[in-house]
C-alpha cells in the first residue's frame, strides 16, 4: 500500500505538519500530563479515527517510552479493563467523546468534563484538549491520503 500523496513533499501539508509537530512537542514538553497519558488518548482517538500509522506510531512510542504492551494491548475495551488509573480512564472517556463528534453524539457532557476536572487541573485539561484536537487532525490527514502503517520507527518525527 503507497499513501496517496508524499505529505512531507507537498509543500503545503509539509509547513502544515511541521506546525502540528510543533504544537505536540508543546505539550509533550510542559509535562503537565504524564507521558502514559498522551499515549494512550492519542492511540484511543486513531483506533476510533482508524488511523492504522497513528495507532502504530503511538503503540511503539509508547512501548519505548516503558509502557506494558499488557495496557497498550486493552486501550481499545478500557472500560473492562482493571490496568488503567482513574485518571487515565477519565483521559480516555474524554478522548472518546471529543473524537466521537461526527457520530451524532452530543459532543463532551458535562459529566465527562466533571470526572475529567476531578483529576486534572484547568491547565492540564487544556493540555488533553489539545492533545485530542491535534490527534484527530493527525489521524484525519492520515486517513485521507492512506497513510500505510508499519514503518515507524520511535524518534523518527524528533
Amino acid at each position: 500500500m503507497e499513501a496517496r500523496l508524499d505529505q512531507f513533499a507537498n509543500p503545503i501539508i509539509g509547513k502544515v505538519l511541521k506546525h502540528f509537530i510543533a504544537a505536540g512537542r508543546q505539550i509533550a514538553e510542559s509535562e503537565l500530563l504524564p507521558a502514559a497519558t498522551r499515549e494512550l488518548v492519542m492511540m484511543r482517538a486513531s483506533q476510533i479515527n482508524g488511523c492504522g500509522f497513528c495507532v502504530d506510531m503511538h503503540f511503539k512510542d509508547a512501548v519505548h517510552g516503558g509502557e506494558e504492551a499488557t495496557r497498550l494491548n486493552l486501550v481499545q475495551v478500557w472500560r473492562e479493563a482493571t490496568v488503567f488509573t482513574d485518571a487515565e480512564r477519565a483521559a480516555l472517556e474524554l478522548a472518546e467523546q471529543g473524537t466521537r463528534l461526527a457520530d451524532g453524539a452530543p459532543g463532551v457532557t458535562d459529566e465527562v468534563w466533571a470526572n475529567a476536572a476531578k483529576y486534572y487541573d484547568e491547565e492540564q485539561l487544556g493540555a488533553l484538549v489539545a492533545l485530542i484536537a491535534l490527534i484527530n487532525a493527525f489521524n484525519r490527514g492520515n486517513v485521507m491520503v492512506r497513510q500505510p502503517a508499519g514503518a515507524y520507527q520511535p524518534g523518527m518525527f524528533a
